[in-house]
């Protein structure tokens, strides 16, 4: 079962950290952060990684769960996230800058890194409902 460790981007945020930091997750483990914004989750095969947060407990953002505007996304920092469909995001930012949305995400590989609630970058500051 895949396992994905996560990071809220308002703690990247708020700590002036880089989402493509290489030792990001590392520090955030250091800053002995809640469970809400920072930790792992199993994602079970063909779930998403949206239902599996919200399996557990956790109140991550969405609005329309068919990959139809940005409230979900995250920032894939290392593994592979493949998407059923999207409408919103341009090939860049899912090649180059690894935004993936988290309701028709699933992981493609065994350990995936995201930060989520990535709603925040200003490049999709205009596509948040």
């Amino acid at each position: 079962m895949p396992t994905v460790e996560y990071l809220n981007y308002e703690v990247v945020d708020d700590q002036g950290w880089d989402v493509y930091d290489d030792d990001l997750f590392e520090k955030a483990g250091d800053e002995g952060l809640d469970a809400e914004d920072y930790g792992e989750i199993d994602v079970a095969q063909g779930e998403y990684i949206l239902e599996a947060a919200e399996a557990q407990g956790y109140d991550w953002p969405f609005s329309c769960r068919a990959g139809a505007c940005a409230n979900c996304a995250a920032i894939v920092t290392d593994g592979e996230v493949e998407m059923d469909m999207q409408q919103i995001l341009s090939d860049e930012e899912v090649e180059d800058k690894g935004v993936r949305l988290t309701c028709v995400g699933t992981p493609a590989s065994d350990e995936v890194k995201i930060v989520y609630n990535a709603k925040h970058l200003d490049y999709l500051q205009n596509r948040v409902i």
